[in-house]
Formats: structure tokens, sequence, C-alpha cells
């Protein structure tokens, strides 16, 4: 069974002591690339806060809401993905975050319900082809509609990672850690809709100040501390790491 665990469980490979997930859009980036999308390209900021507010009251699911506004925009994916190349910038904490953790066997593992090749363009324009592929990515994709490219106008859809309501359930991919024997602390940061079925998942959440995380965590009595930028978390993180802190302590809750 051990030697099958690091197929099942990339993040296991080093034997980290310390594992950690993030969501994306909003989290690892100062923007959310599919509201810019959607506000910019697509239906515009009005219907898309619509659908929000009806997913965090439990009317619709996410997967539903997040479809909608995915196929209101037209625009070919490259050129998708040239604007966003344009507009979204990274949290300013990040990039020291991310070699951080790689120098101290902390294995970051981003949960997304955005798509990865998106992902994954953002992540080589900062930080550089090599690191972006280093880190494990766990999201939807896109495939062109039928009879068209992606790169065609009204020529690509969103394919969702699973079944579930949310569409990706991040839940299902950290649940099988915190299930382990003697398994690693594991953490877990986020801002919004789409990370509310990871939100009790892991030892310590952290939830983006004045996100929809915050009021969730809050309503759902789901212990939680916040962030401005990854330079909070980092902070926290190495205290942890370094025995000075437990994560019981770190969830203060809204600061």
């Amino acid at each position: 069974m051990g030697s099958t665990l690091p197929i099942a469980l990339p993040a296991l490979q080093t034997n980290p002591k310390f594992i950690f997930f993030t969501d994306f859009d909003g989290t690892i980036t100062k923007q959310d690339s599919n509201d810019f999308l959607t506000d910019n390209l697509g239906f515009g900021p009005e219907l898309r806060k619509k659908g929000n507010v009806e997913t965090l009251t439990g009317r619709r699911h996410f997967r539903d809401t997040f479809q909608e506004m995915l196929d209101s925009v037209s625009t070919p994916f490259d050129k998708c993905i040239k604007t966003l190349l344009q507009n979204i910038t990274l949290d300013e904490g990040f990039k020291e975050f991310f070699h951080w953790a790689r120098e101290n066997n902390v294995p970051i593992v981003i949960l997304s319900g955005g798509m990865e090749p998106i992902i994954r363009a953002l992540l080589a324009h900062y930080l550089g082809k090599e690191e972006a592929e280093s880190m494990q990515i766990v999201s939807n994709n896109v495939a062109p509609r039928p009879g068209k490219s992606i790169n065609e106008e009204n020529g690509w859809t969103i394919v969702y990672h699973d079944d579930s309501g949310f569409g990706h359930d991040k839940s299902l991919e950290i649940r099988p850690y915190a299930t382990l024997p003697n398994r690693p602390v594991l953490f877990y940061a986020g801002d919004g809709v789409s990370d509310l079925s990871a939100a009790k998942e892991t030892d310590l959440l952290f939830a983006k100040a004045g996100k929809d995380l915050v009021t969730y965590c809050e309503n759902e009595k789901v212990p939680f501390t916040t962030f401005e930028t990854f330079a909070d978390i980092l902070a926290t993180v190495k205290e942890v790491v370094a025995g000075k802190l437990d994560v019981e302590a770190a969830a203060t809750g809204r600061k």
C-alpha cells in the first residue's frame, strides 16, 4: 500500500510534514480571472454577482452559475489568455512564499474552480515555466465546442473536474490526505464561493479578509484566520513549521 500512496497522493512524494493547499483566483492572484473575463468580455458584473448570491444562499449550484458566466464569454480562448496576461497580477507575497515553500519541503497544491490552461499560463508568466510546472494543479479544463476550435469565436467551453454541484469539489482532493494516519499538517488558503467545500477539511484555514469565505466560516462556525497577502500567510506558516505556534492558536478569526 505504501508504494502506491505517492501516485494516489502526489504531495506525499517528498515525505513532507506540512502541505499547503490553495485556491488560485483572488487568492494567489489579486484579481479573479474568471470574474475579469465575465465582467469585461461577458455579461458583466451585475449578473455575475447575482449568481454568486444565489450560490452563497444555497438556491443554485456553483457549477450552474459559473457555467452561465463563462458561456457569456464568446472571445476565442487564446485571446482570453492574452487579455488576462495583460490584466491579472499575482499577490505580491506569493513569489516569496513559493520559493520558501520549495526550500522547506512544503508542497503547494493548487485546487481551483477555474481552468488549468489559464492558471498555468499566468504562473509561467509571473514565476517562470519550470516553476509553474513544479506545482500540482487540480482544476477544471477547457474543450472545443462541437465542430469548433477553442481559438474561434464561441469556440470553447469549460469541462468540469467532477460531477459535484461545485464542478470541482475541492474537499475530495484534500480528504484522502486528512484521513491518513500520522499525516502532515494541512493548510488551505481561499477567498470565495468555490472554496466552500474545502473550508472544513484542513488544520488551518486562511480566508482572505473582506471576502465571502470569511462570512461563510463565521456562519458555519469554521475556525479560520484572515490574510491580506501571502506575506501574512508566510509569517504564520513559518511559525507553525518552526513549532512556535500551533494551528488552533493561529485560527484567530476575523482581524
